[in-house]
């Protein structure tokens, strides 16, 4: 089975180099959707990664998807394979069938809340939405809405039935769009009770769970790139790599992108990414934290070179300035932790932080 997951993360680093360059990320920064590159990775499988294999899918093991979604950031590329990664997953969790094409997921927003209203005409989405990734791209939206007594229910919604009330992008240049649900009829099989991974933060978790795992691999890009950069440039007749002030920036470096790789793994332990409410409440902050750090003392090595439009950096730092926001900044996610470590009491505090299992599902 090791070997099995060494193939395909092999393959999928392959097709990652061979359809992502500068020409691809150029023309996506500049609004176009990469088509060929989608097709590429749906080809292969890639979005349905967390789908078991009796329902069509790859059937990955969470640890294994997590490192396809981290070498999907590593390269950059720019589409919303985590999300439909992740989308699948709940989808099929709650009894549908898999996906076809692209999918986003909504709300972002622990402030946004859209609204299911039975009636004798059927059942329609009321609720805005902000900030929802490649929201008018992807041909369907899964949303997390609730009924009037407050239960849960997923929401397959085709992108070209919600009107979009404002487009923008993110620092990364990623499209964000402000989705207007109000309206939308559904069909019943687009309606299905949310499966019991979700608990009262919603799409939170899964979704900040996605985020860490981009974010690593984002931080593993910078350093690449900095130390590869530090090695080959010479000033004052030696490489740069050789001052003691760049060894100690490539350590602070990489001693934060260890920290965030090592919480990030914890997320991986659950059946589902983000299933464990505390590891991703843990992971999202220290990732989010170490992703400012890490831009910053690479850019640094780089001096003026990085900042350059020529020189790819530029794509890793964005991304995590921009990552580091969604589904949650540090301080929302902080004190997501400290609600949960005081619910338990003094007592309690031991074996929440020593029994994993006990810690799922807590919001």
């Amino acid at each position: 089975m090791e070997d099995m997951s060494a193939i395909v993360l092999e393959q999928a680093d392959r097709l990652f180099a061979q359809h992502i360059d500068k020409k691809v990320l150029s023309a996506a920064d500049a609004g176009h959707w990469p088509d060929a590159p989608w097709r590429a990775v749906e080809d292969a499988g890639l979005p349905l990664a967390l789908v078991p294999e009796m329902k069509g899918g790859a059937g990955l093991a969470p640890d294994v998807a997590a490192s396809l979604i981290r070498r999907s950031a590593y390269h950059s590329v720019p589409l919303p394979l985590a999300e439909t990664i992740m989308a699948n997953a709940l989808w099929t969790d709650a009894g549908g069938e898999v996906i076809a094409g692209a999918v986003t997921l909504a709300p972002v927003n622990p402030q946004d809340r859209i609204a299911l209203v039975s009636s004798s005409t059927g059942v329609t989405l009321q609720g805005v939405a902000r900030h929802v990734p490649w929201g008018k791209q992807a041909p369907t939206t899964l949303v997390l809405a609730r009924d009037a007594n407050g239960e849960a229910f997923l929401c397959r919604v085709p992108s070209d039935k919600t009107r979009t009330n404002k487009t923008r992008r993110n620092v990364a240049y990623e499209p964000r769009e402000d989705v207007d649900f109000g309206g939308v009829q559904l069909a019943a099989s687009d309606v299905l009770p949310a499966p019991s991974c979700l608990g009262a933060d919603g799409l939170m978790p899964f979704g900040a769970a996605i985020r860490v795992q981009q974010m690593i691999g984002a931080m593993e890009r910078c350093m690449d790139y900095a130390l590869s950069y530090a090695n080959e440039r010479v000033q004052f007749g030696r490489p740069i790599a050789k001052f003691q002030a760049i060894q100690h920036m490539l350590a602070i470096a990489a001693g934060h992108f260890a920290a965030a790789s090592a919480a990030g793994d914890t997320v991986t332990e659950s059946p589902i990414l983000g299933d464990d409410a505390l590891a991703v409440a843990i992971a999202k902050s220290r990732c989010g934290e170490s992703a400012g750090q890490v831009a910053a003392l690479c850019h640094q090595v780089h001096g003026a070179m990085g900042f350059t439009q020529e020189h790819p950096l530029h794509y890793a730092t964005r991304r995590l300035w921009s990552w580091r926001d969604e589904w949650g900044a540090e301080p929302w996610w902080q004190e997501k932790i400290g609600r949960m470590i005081c619910a338990q009491g003094g007592e309690g505090l031991w074996s929440l932080l020593v029994d994993r299992p006990a810690a799922a599902g807590m919001a």
